[in-house]
């Protein structure tokens, strides 16, 4: 009988590997590592939020955007942590060197991005061009170098005190969790209110560079050459000037980068906590172009039809209490107090901010009429989904849902069945709804989609279009400055519990410059002939719109 072979005793460490040469006692070495274990992986998840909340941003789809932001990170990860381990024999100096690039390529990043963005305007399609793809090489070049640091500070802590694997890697783990913690509450907490994104991921590589550098040049200098440690000096002096110089100019930068995207007219750019609000022209006979989070909401030189075509259609019938969801220009009320009989309108917008714009800004106000100076007119905060299931009155003639575009994810739910449930349960008897769908020819089934899921309610739907839409800019889920991809229409769907409303216009209403009967009559016909059967409704959990 063979007896078993006891497993052979560990091997001594490399001679690489041997202990630390320290300035302080190892405790506090331990601890000098895990505090930057720490700032590092908060680092980390800051410059991960940062490339989706930019995608976001700038591309929309954030359910598409965060995907491919944080699987081709993950993934660049694993491939880091592998690549690492070529660099054991010099830990110090490689993590010293990966802190100074992940800061430098981290913190630039959303400059980078909202540059090209800006200056070339081509993020069209799941892929498009160049942009997105510089998307997947900063987070592929972000993950690598995040994966990187977690063996060469396993080795680092290991060379302070040796202690088994198991242990190790607890107390490396457990400082890098609780630094992405929070870093994942700072970002929406404090830097992106507080700084900007642009500000905020320049304040991350700058604390990054300097976690790093004062860890190797401080704790480990004694294993570096001297030629290493003013390489290392000068590196992370380079990037923090780099960086320092970009903060200093990123207000130029961002009010270039801004007329880039929008022209030279910009006459308002705030940042309301909810979006980005931007307004041009609007005086001395320019046309007024309102722009939230870059979409194009408001244009002067075609407000007036989508208005009149999303507002008179649901008013042909009683209309003495309008609901409007969202319209916190004041524009879609406008179209409603031209009406007599109206007693009271009620608007839900979730970003007090554009609501005071509206109220205060000449251009915006003028082109309102004022309405926020009418009594009639009352004015929630809130999110449209939130307001209506809390609602307790089922007394509304007309709801008009003037809300941001069904492909945009962050709105899909209120273009969803269980949205829809809870408009119809505030109908009046006999009540109408009806809703912006999105452009018409460029996003078929999206539209289609909208009304299938109005059907799913038990809502009786009259779809239509309008045409005639400025082409300058567009104003749906994709943020392109190329006209030739900018939408030329409005989808519409007109609702009613009971049955089928009759879409016209009042004969009492006031005159309209761009709607008539038989232009309304015809291009309800022309939408209803490229009907998509079959589709299914969307739904909270099932969301089913898609650019």
């Amino acid at each position: 009988m063979i007896e078993p072979h006891a497993p052979a005793p560990p091997g001594p460490p490399p001679a690489w590997a041997g202990p630390a040469r320290l300035p302080v006692r190892p405790a506090t070495g331990r601890f000098l590592v895990l505090a930057c274990v720490f700032v590092c992986a908060a680092c980390g998840l800051v410059y991960e939020l940062e490339l989706v909340a930019l995608a976001s941003y700038l591309i929309g789809d954030s359910v598409t955007q965060a995907s491919v932001v944080l699987s081709v990170m993950v993934f660049a990860m694993g491939i880091g942590s592998l690549a690492a381990k070529r660099l054991r024999r010099l830990a110090a100096a490689g993590f010293g060197a990966i802190e100074a690039i992940l800061a430098l390529v981290g913190g630039c990043s959303a400059m980078a991005l909202y540059a090209v963005f800006a200056w070339t305007g081509d993020w069209g399609g799941l892929w498009g061009s160049g942009p997105r793809w510089l998307l997947v090489a900063f987070s592929l070049t972000i993950g690598l170098l995040i994966g990187a640091e977690v063996p060469l500070l396993m080795e680092l802590i290991q060379r302070i005190r040796r202690q088994d694997a198991g242990g190790a890697v607890a107390d490396l783990f457990a400082a890098d969790y609780v630094g992405a913690l929070v870093g994942g509450l700072a970002f929406p907490f404090l830097l992106l209110p507080l700084l900007g994104q642009l500000t905020g991921a320049l304040i991350t590589g700058t604390v990054n560079a300097i976690a790093g550098g004062t860890l190797v040049l401080g704790l480990f200098r004694r294993d570096l050459t001297r030629r290493a440690r003013w390489l290392l000096l000068i590196a992370n002096l380079t990037v923090l000037s780099i960086l320092a110089s970009a903060a200093v100019l990123v207000d130029d930068f961002e009010r270039a980068a801004r007329q880039a995207v929008y022209g030279g007219d910009v006459r308002v750019a705030r940042q309301t906590g909810t979006q980005e609000v931007v307004l041009t022209g609007g005086t001395h006979g320019r046309p007024l172009d309102l722009f939230l989070d870059g979409r194009l909401r408001v244009s002067g030189r075609d407000e007036l039809r989508y208005h009149e075509a999303l507002v008179h259609p649901a008013m042909n019938g009683p209309h003495a209490r309008v609901l409007v969801l969202g319209g916190g220009d004041g524009l879609a009320a406008r179209e409603v107090l031209r009406h007599p009989g109206v007693r009271r309108v009620e608007i839900v917008e979730l970003d007090a901010g554009v609501v005071r714009l509206a109220r205060s800004d000449p251009g915006l106000s003028r082109l309102n009429g004022h309405v926020y100076d009418d009594p009639r007119v009352r004015v929630t905060t809130a999110d449209a989904f939130r307001w209506l299931r809390t609602a307790r009155t089922s007394s509304y003639d007309v709801i008009i849902s003037d809300l941001p575009d069904p492909g945009i994810t962050v709105s899909t739910k209120l273009y969803s069945e269980e949205f829809y449930g809870l408009a119809r349960r505030v109908l009046a008897p006999g009540g109408r709804l009806v809703v912006h769908a999105g452009p018409f020819a460029d996003r078929r089934r999206v539209f289609w989609t909208v009304d299938a899921t109005l059907r799913a309610a038990g809502l009786y739907g009259v779809p239509y279009r309008v045409g005639g839409r400025d082409a300058g800019f567009a104003a749906g889920p994709d943020r392109t400055t190329e006209a030739s991809r900018a939408p030329r229409d409005w989808g519409f769907v007109l609702a009613a519990a009971e049955s089928r409303p009759q879409l016209g216009l009042d004969p009492y209403a006031p005159h309209l410059r761009t709607l008539t009967p038989a232009a309304l009559a015809a291009d309800a016909r022309a939408a209803a002939r490229t009907r998509l059967t079959g589709l299914p409704p969307s739904t909270l959990v099932h969301p089913r719109y898609a650019n």
